[in-house]
Order: structure tokens, then sequence, then C-alpha cells
């Protein structure tokens, strides 16, 4: 089961994701992550996938819609901390991360 855990800081918001993030698990990410964006309006989106231990393409729809909707709004989205085994679908998807 995926989770997410949020820290904002002054026009940033980080949220850093653990566990296996599937269809299921990538349904539920969207609304808590829309949610706090909406609420938030932050500049700059920080997906953390750090603790993140599978991610199948529902992932990459995940960040890839999240990184549309920051654009809408004039914000930014990074990636940070991808275990290696994530690596590769963000690789194949030609999504930057650091």
């Amino acid at each position: 089961m995926a989770r997410v855990h949020f820290v904002p800081a002054a026009g940033t918001l980080t949220a850093y994701l653990t566990g296996e993030i599937d269809h299921h698990a990538a349904q539920v990410l969207r609304r808590e992550i829309d949610a706090q964006i909406d609420t938030r309006l932050p500049e700059l989106l920080t997906l953390d996938l750090a603790g993140v231990t599978f991610m199948d393409s529902s992932g990459v729809g995940l960040i890839l819609g999240r990184s549309r909707r920051i654009g809408a709004l004039g914000g930014q989205l990074t990636v940070q901390g991808a275990p290696t085994n994530v690596r590769r679908m963000l690789d194949l998807a030609h999504i930057t991360y650091v």
C-alpha cells in the first residue's frame, strides 16, 4: 500500500511517497496530492520517490498528470530520490529526475 507524507515550505510542497504504486494506489495518491496542490498552490511541487519499492505505468501517469496540473497553475514539478528500479521506469517514460 502506497502512502504520501507532505512537507510544505515557502512556495514549495514536497510529497514523500512510499510503498508500491500500482493502479489502485495511484488513484488514491492522485486525490491526496491534488488536494494539497489545490489548497497550497505551490510554485514548486517535488515528488520524492526514495521510499517507493515498486512503480508501474500507473505511477508514470501519476507523475505526468501532476506535472500538467501544477504547470497549469504556473508551477513546476521535480522528481527526486528514485531508487534504481523506479529510475528504469522513469527513463523509459523520459521523465527527468534528480
